[in-house]
């Protein structure tokens, strides 16, 4: 599955006021949502609302003035319903990128009258994808309580 990316420098407006002013998480979860409704759309070529960013790990923090890359790509699908990994990486001038958050959202499809519609199933091919495709079944059964 392809990914997609955005890239955001971290302006005043997005961070806290501490002394070496950081990145807000709130910030980041608002961009974590909409490039994985991007990534979500694209995949299922219809609208797509946002059921809960499942899992959302803080690795190190984005400071003021830095470059975050962002890559979101589906792991799972179910009837209705799938998950996309989203990472945030800093790029640092020369050009090496260092991960800060780590984030998994869940979306519905919806069609023309905002009723959940089905998905095309998402087949993993890698190791790399069947590995997420199990977790991913681990947090759907978490989050569902479902089997």
């Amino acid at each position: 599955m392809k990914k997609t990316t955005s890239v955001q420098i971290v302006m005043p407006q997005h961070c806290n006021g501490y002394a070496r002013p950081r990145l807000f998480g709130g910030q980041i979860m608002a961009w974590i949502d909409v490039i994985g409704a991007v990534a979500a759309r694209r995949y299922t070529q219809k609208a797509v609302t946002t059921v809960c960013i499942d899992h959302l790990t803080f690795l190190k923090p984005a400071y003021l003035n830095d470059t975050v890359v962002q890559e979101a790509k589906v792991t799972w699908t179910g009837k209705t319903s799938l998950e996309v990994r989203v990472d945030s990486l800093v790029e640092h001038l020369d050009g090496n990128r260092e991960l800060i958050n780590v984030a998994y959202a869940v979306f519905v499809a919806l069609d023309d009258d905002d009723r959940p519609s089905s998905v095309p199933p998402f087949i993993p091919e890698t190791e790399e994808e069947k590995k997420e495709y199990q977790a991913a079944e681990l947090r759907r059964k978490q989050r569902t309580g479902k089997s």
